[in-house]
Formats: C-alpha cells, sequence, structure tokens
C-alpha cells in the first residue's frame, strides 16, 4: 500500500515514526480501502507499521483522510482503548471488525425491530424524568463519599462492533481502570468479583440494587443501547471470546437481557455468557422484551446475582 494514501505526521518525534517492526505496544499494521481504515496487530506485507502514542495518533487521524475506522478484536485491549479514544477525539466512529451475523432480529422483523426502538426511547425518556431525583440523590452520595468525577465512562462494544462509552454511576475508586488486571489476575470467566478491593462503600450497595446503572438511560435515548437486549462487552471481555461467539457482538446491547435475569454473576463462563445472548437474538420478539423487563424488576429489588 503506498504511503501517501494516508498522510503521515511530519513531527521528528520517535512516537511519530512509521515502524518497520512490531516491537513496541503501541504499534500496528494498518490499512486502507477508501474512506476505511482497518486496524491490526498481524504482520501484513502490504501494511504500514506505526508507532502512536495519543496525542499523535489524534494528529494523525486529523491528517488521514480515513473516516471510519475497523480495529482487529486481536489487537490488545490498550491497543483498543488508545484508538479508541483517538477516534473519539477526532470525530471518527470505531468499530471491532467482527464476522457477519445474517440472522439478527432487525433483519428478520424489521418493523416489529423499529417499534422496539420507539419503545426504548420512550420509555427511556419517561423514566429519566420519573427517577431524575433519585439520580440526583446518587450523584451527591457519590461526590460526598469519593473524591473524583461522579460517572464512570468505559468503552463497550456496541451494534455492528461500534465502540460506545457506556455511563455508569461511579462505584470504584478513581483508580479502578489501572488496579483492573491486577485486582482480576487471569480470572478466566467475566472479569467480575464479588470481594473487589475497588468498590467503595456507597457503591456497594448500588451496585447491589444497580442503581450504578441508571445512567445507561442517557446511552438508550443516545441509540447506544436498548432497555433490552444483550450485554455490552467490556474491551477485556470482548478480545477473550472465541471466534465463533464474535458474531454476537453485531447486536445492540441492552441494560437488562436474558443473562442478567437468569444467570447474573452466578454464571460467568464466557462461552455459556455468549450463549445465552445468541439465544436470546435466535428467539427474539417484542413480548420476549417485555417478558424480560417483567422479570427484572423482582430481581433488582432482590439483588440477585449483583455485586
Amino acid at each position: 500500500m503506498n504511503a501517501s494514501q494516508i498522510p503521515m505526521p511530519q513531527e521528528n518525534s520517535a512516537s511519530h515514526q512509521v515502524q518497520v517492526e512490531d516491537s513496541c505496544p503501541n504499534s500496528v499494521t494498518f490499512e486502507q480501502q477508501q474512506d476505511r481504515l482497518f486496524v491490526g496487530g498481524s504482520t501484513q506485507p502490504s501494511s504500514q507499521y506505526l508507532l502512536l502514542e495519543l496525542k499523535s495518533l489524534v494528529n494523525w487521524l486529523y491528517r488521514s483522510s480515513a473516516q471510519q475506522i475497523y480495529l482487529s478484536p486481536s489487537l490488545s485491549e490498550a491497543k483498543l482503548k488508545l484508538w479508541a479514544d483517538g477516534c473519539a477525539q477526532t470525530k471518527r466512529p470505531a468499530f471491532i471488525q467482527v464476522p457477519l451475523h445474517s440472522e439478527l432480529p432487525q433483519k428478520r422483523r424489521p418493523v416489529s425491530w423499529l417499534f422496539k426502538r420507539l419503545i426504548d426511547r420512550v420509555a427511556a425518556a419517561l423514566i429519566l424524568l420519573l427517577v431524575s431525583p433519585v439520580m440526583l440523590g446518587l450523584a451527591l452520595v457519590v461526590r460526598v463519599q469519593s473524591p473524583g468525577p461522579i460517572f464512570f465512562r468505559q468503552w463497550r462494544v456496541g451494534e455492528q462492533g461500534k465502540l460506545f462509552q457506556v455511563l455508569k454511576f461511579r462505584t470504584m475508586v478513581v483508580n479502578a481502570e489501572q488496579l483492573h488486571h491486577q485486582v482480576m489476575g487471569k480470572q478466566q470467566g467475566l472479569h467480575k468479583r464479588e470481594d473487589d478491593p475497588r468498590i467503595t462503600a456507597s457503591g456497594r450497595w448500588m451496585r447491589k440494587y444497580s442503581l450504578d446503572e441508571l445512567p445507561q438511560l442517557i446511552n438508550v435515548l443516545r441509540g447506544e443501547m436498548s432497555l433490552v437486549g444483550p450485554r455490552p462487552w467490556a474491551l477485556y471481555d470482548a478480545i477473550r471470546i472465541s471466534p465463533e461467539g464474535q458474531k454476537r457482538l453485531n447486536a445492540l446491547p441492552g441494560i437488562t437481557g436474558a443473562w442478567q435475569v437468569e444467570a447474573r454473576s452466578t454464571l460467568l463462563d464466557l462461552d455459556t455468557v455468549n450463549r445465552y445472548d445468541l439465544e436470546y437474538l435466535d428467539e427474539w420478539s417484542l413480548w420476549r422484551d417485555f417478558e424480560i423487563l417483567l422479570m427484572t424488576i423482582p430481581k433488582v429489588l432482590s439483588g440477585f446475582g449483583a455485586y
């Protein structure tokens, strides 16, 4: 591929240089097809190699003609975050490359799906209006009991692999993300621990009753999530899904879903959680969504499987 297809930064800093070896944690391969840039971590003869920090990546993207960025799931979590942050700053959508899934509900039942999306937005707006005093109180609790931001933002995989930042009330210490892998160690399933030392005192009871998830109604209004759908995978979980299971990353994620009401934290095996989501997608109907919403209420009030 001709390097002139994607303008390169001209600064002299070593962090901006084109690399010929993938020896640095931030180096990647890339290939551009029209306005799409495909970023990978494996060696391809036709690829260029880039070594980038966030500031130089942002400059690089501004000079690039690419308008959509597709990231290989083989990239490390750190690289995915780096590119997601860079794309956000340059207002370019970032996607994880996922295999096609031809049996998505919106393709099988487009009219019912449009009705579902209308219900999502109307219901989310009404619920936000009703619970706004509660959310204000929770925001004050977070602010008083733990220094740092009120909201927690984290990159998640959305519809068609598009990355978005999920919103939650912060229930952990400020540097929780930096401590994540230290706390989780080599845990094989979903990265959740009941004895997670990063959780604050107020955060523990907020998580027990899923109050920390109320800001996700904003994600629903933005069109990034649904009220009901598969779990929105965090990057550290998404990159560990089997290649066959990655087709589930095409789906629109939800605040609640089949796994949340039937198993939640009592079942953390990645493949099994994925199977719950794929079965939900295969059997999707508006009535099934309504059933899940009704089942969610007693589960939330009882604190089922939440920590």
